[in-house]
């Protein structure tokens, strides 16, 4: 593809999302650090990337050639080599800047000596899901928290009602009725919780535990919604804020005082303040803090207003 063609096809396109963890021992994440925000910075991409003595996680978006330059770039890295992403498509740049950041967990469940590299569930492709989900022998659980469960989930799905995943744990061990059948299948975004979730699973002593293969996005993209056993739309931690089948941009809002995604509807509610409160938050907050958020979100319009990005929006 010649570069005019190139040009004319991220126009058409948008930009290209590329979702993407990996589990390895990886003791030099903190040498590796600069050089992969640097790579990101060369070819102008955006996003979120967590580094940790396990692994990488995180999504990253730009345009077709730049986000192809730093996935070379990190499948250059030894410990990255079977590195796998998932691609999406966004109208607009869905972050606002790109942090590479050091963490303890890629995906933090706080609970030591879980290792998906030693243990894990059964992956089941997409093609395969709604059989099993739809087996009387099988309770399926949705490992992400409230917030993300509130817009869409499978249909029978068990909601654990967690606000973060730290109390996933807890919530597994408080439910005795979980072994009342003897499969277990789990899903989530992308599919990096349900390493964890599932290790955990068996070290729990459940036996028979299966997660989604590429967790809900990859079923988004593959099975055709005349199949589907999904309901609803599926949350995305980018300024699209949620996805539907195809992976089309869903229609979903942001409050960005609490994170929390919002119908059409409920962004009409007289809660709603772009910026500064919703109905989810509106009572949770003070009148200080709202006073706050309303004076960081003019700033956020100004910035607009002269075509720059706010750097104070996360």
């Amino acid at each position: 593809m010649n570069e005019r063609n190139r040009i004319a096809q991220n126009k058409e396109d948008g930009f290209l999302v590329a979702a993407l963890y990996h589990f390895t021992p990886l003791s030099r994440y903190k040498e590796l650090q600069p050089h992969i925000r640097t790579a990101c910075d060369n070819h102008r991409v955006k996003g979120t990337l967590l580094l940790a003595d396990e692994g990488i996680n995180g999504t990253i978006a730009g345009t077709e050639a730049g986000i192809a330059a730093v996935l070379s770039f990190l499948r250059s890295i030894p410990e990255f080599a079977e590195l796998e992403h998932k691609e999406s498509r966004a109208e607009r740049l869905p972050f606002h800047r790109m942090k590479v950041r050091l963490k303890k967990e890629i995906v933090t469940m706080g609970v030591d000596g879980i290792d998906p590299l030693e243990s894990v569930g059964t992956y089941v492709d997409p093609k395969d899901w709604n059989a099993l989900i739809s087996d009387p022998e099988t309770i399926v659980i949705d490992t992400r928290n409230d917030y993300e469960t509130a817009i869409g989930t499978f249909r029978g799905a068990v909601d654990p009602h967690t606000k973060s995943f730290r109390e996933f744990p807890d919530w597994v061990r408080n439910n005795a009725g979980l072994h009342n059948k003897p499969k277990i299948a789990m899903f989530c975004t992308g599919g990096i919780r349900c390493e964890k979730a599932t290790a955990f699973m068996k070290a729990e002593g459940f036996q028979d535990v299966f997660h989604l293969k590429g967790g809900i996005l990859k079923y988004l993209e593959e099975v055709p919604e005349d199949d589907s056993l999904w309901d609803g739309a599926c949350f995305v931690f980018d300024e699209r804020v949620s996805v539907t089948h195809g992976l089309q941009e869903g229609e979903h809002v942001l409050c960005h005082a609490c994170r929390h995604p919002l119908t059409l509807q409920e962004a009409k509610d007289p809660a709603f303040e772009e910026g500064v409160s919703c109905p989810y938050c509106i009572n949770e907050r003070s009148a200080d803090d709202r006073g706050r958020y309303r004076e960081r979100q003019k700033q956020i319009a100004l910035a607009k207003k002269r075509g720059e990005a706010h750097i104070g929006r996360k």
